[in-house]
C-alpha cells in the first residue's frame, strides 16, 4: 500500500476506525485509506500489487474498495465538506488531510497513520484523539453544534460508540445532543435502526438507552419505550418503573446471549404495560392483557422502525409475548 502511493507519488494515510481500533487493541477489519489525489486511482494501484485484485468503484463518492483476505480496503481523497440544512448529505470538494481530518464525527476516529517514506508510522492526531481514547470520551474535533446540526446521524454514534467502549460523552458535546435532538427528523428511519441495532448488540446495552432517554433522542423514534418511565401512585401504592426494569431485563438477556433478537424480545416484552395499566383499589395496579397486546404491538413498532418483517418479527412477537425475560432470566 505504501508503495503503491510513493510509486504515484501521492502522499496517503490510513484513517478513522482502524486508527482507533489499533491503538485500543480492537479487531477492525474495514481499512479507510486517504489520499491527497485520486483515491481510485490509488486503489487500482493497490490491487495490481495484491494480485490484480477486483476494484469496486463508487464513482459518485470518489471512493474505491477492494476485498483483500478477510478485509475491506476503502480509498478516498482527501476532502472537505459543506451541509445544506435540510439534508445531511455534504457537498463535498478536495481537501487537505487536516481538512478531510475536520470533517470526521469524532476525535477518536479523526486520528490518522502516514504510509509515506518520510515519516512513516506516525500518528497524525491534530484534535487530540489519542488523549481521548485515554480519557475515554467521545467528543467532536469542531463546534459540536455544527457538527451534529450538520449530520444528525452523529449524535446516535455518539452514543452507539460511548455505550460500545463504556466511554463518556464529553459535557460539552452532550449538550449539544440535547440541543439540536430535534435534527434527527431529516434522518432516515433505517439509518436510525442501524444505529440502535449497534447499541443494543453492545455488552452493556442498558448504558446507550439510557443516554438516548436522558438526551432526548429516544422520544424522536421510539416513544412506545419512552412511554414505560415513571412511578404512579394511588392510595400509597405503586407500580415499578417500567423503563427501568425492562434496561435491567435487557441486560440481564445480553448477560447470556448476543442473538440480536433475542435482546428486542427483552426490549418489548412489557411495550404494552402503559396502554394496559389500571388502578384496583383491592389488588392495586394491575396490567392485565399486556403480554397479547404487546404481541399485537411489535409489527407496527417493527413496521416503522424498518426492522424486518419476517420470521425475525414473529420470533420477537411470539417470546415477548411469553413475557420470558422477565420472569425466567435473571
Amino acid at each position: 500500500m505504501a508503495q503503491a502511493a510513493q510509486d504515484l507519488n501521492m502522499p496517503a494515510f490510513v484513517v478513522g476506525g482502524y486508527v482507533r481500533d489499533l491503538i485500543l487493541n480492537r479487531p477492525n477489519k474495514d481499512i479507510d485509506f486517504v489520499c491527497l489525489g485520486n483515491g481510485i486511482a490509488l486503489a487500482q494501484a493497490v490491487a495490481v500489487r495484491l494480485g490484480k485484485l477486483p476494484v469496486v468503484v463508487f464513482k459518485n463518492f470518489g471512493t474505491a474498495m477492494i476485498k483483500w483476505q478477510d478485509r475491506e480496503l476503502e480509498f478516498v481523497g482527501a476532502r472537505k465538506e459543506s451541509y445544506r440544512k435540510e439534508s445531511r448529505k455534504p457537498i463535498v470538494e478536495n481537501g487537505t488531510l487536516e481538512e478531510d481530518q475536520q470533517r470526521r464525527d469524532f476525535t477518536i476516529n479523526a486520528m490518522a497513520i502516514s504510509l509515506n517514506a518520510e515519516d512513516l508510522g506516525e500518528l497524525i492526531d491534530p484534535f487530540g484523539g489519542l488523549k481521548h481514547l485515554e480519557e475515554k470520551i467521545i467528543k467532536t474535533p469542531l463546534d459540536a453544534n455544527i457538527t451534529f446540526s450538520d449530520d444528525p446521524l452523529r449524535m446516535l454514534r455518539a452514543v452507539r460508540f460511548a455505550s460500545q467502549l463504556s466511554f463518556d460523552i464529553e459535557p460539552e458535546t452532550y449538550a449539544a445532543i440535547e440541543k439540536n435532538a430535534d435534527r434527527l427528523r431529516i434522518v432516515s428511519m433505517e439509518r436510525i435502526t442501524t444505529e440502535l441495532n449497534k447499541i443494543i448488540e453492545s455488552k452493556l446495552p442498558s448504558y446507550g438507552f439510557k443516554l438516548l432517554f436522558h438526551s432526548g433522542l429516544l422520544k424522536k423514534f421510539f416513544p412506545e419505550m419512552v412511554a414505560l418511565h415513571g412511578v404512579e401512585y394511588q392510595d400509597n401504592k405503586a407500580h415499578k418503573d417500567n423503563f427501568f426494569h425492562t434496561l435491567q431485563v435487557l441486560d440481564n438477556v445480553a448477560k447470556v446471549s448476543d442473538d440480536l433478537w433475542l435482546r428486542w424480545a427483552a426490549i418489548l416484552h412489557d411495550i404494552a404495560k402503559p396502554a394496559t395499566k389500571r388502578f384496583d383499589k383491592e389488588v392495586g395496579w394491575t396490567f392485565h392483557g399486556h403480554e397479547d397486546k404487546g404481541a399485537r404491538m411489535v409489527p407496527g413498532i417493527f413496521r416503522r422502525l424498518k426492522l424486518p418483517m419476517n420470521e425475525k418479527m414473529v420470533f420477537v412477537q411470539k417470546t415477548g409475548a411469553v413475557t420470558f425475560a422477565a420472569h425466567c432470566i435473571g
